[in-house]
């Protein structure tokens, strides 16, 4: 089966889309955009979007319970990044983070530390802007794992029979 890519849309940068949109059209994988608001996507039979309901968590729990084992999400969110790969999916980050089993555990601690101090009122600031080097790491990651993983499945999909 081929992998499946999900987007966490409702927080996804404008420039993260857009390099998600090419590569959908260059590759021809599956790229589904998942948000509570309406997210405008080229028309394309690669590109589909689903609008979930209002509410915390509820775009997060659509995609982890459609995504399949080794399907790739996109996202900034360390829990949902977490989820996902608990079932055997892989997670990316904007910035061309590629979490994994071993970096997950430290990233959801890290977090869950920062949210402690945002409750106490303590003013934690935020990520800085997405700048060309991480649009570049991102495109790069993307295009690793579509490589690696996608190409894979499309040959075995085409391979000669076994007799």
């Amino acid at each position: 089966m081929k992998v499946k890519v999900w987007v966490d849309a409702d927080a996804c940068p404008v420039v993260i889309k857009e390099i998600l949109f090419k590569a959908a059209e260059r590759t021809g994988v599956q790229i589904t955009f998942v948000a509570n608001q309406l997210v405008r996507v080229p028309v394309s039979s690669c590109i589909t979007f689903v609008q979930v309901g209002a509410g915390p968590d509820v775009a997060d729990k659509e995609i982890v319970k459609r995504l399949d084992p080794g399907d790739l999400v996109i996202t900034a969110d360390i829990p949902l990044a977490a989820d996902v790969i608990e079932k055997g999916g892989h997670a990316l980050n904007p910035r061309g983070e590629l979490y994994s089993i071993d970096t997950i555990g430290s990233r959801l601690s890290m977090r869950n530390f920062m949210d402690t101090l945002r409750a106490d009122g303590i003013d934690t600031g935020g990520p800085p802007a997405l700048d060309k080097g991480d649009r570049q790491a991102f495109a790069n990651q993307l295009d690793r794992f579509l490589a690696k993983f996608s190409i894979k499945s499309t040959r075995r999909k085409h391979s000669p029979p076994p007799w």
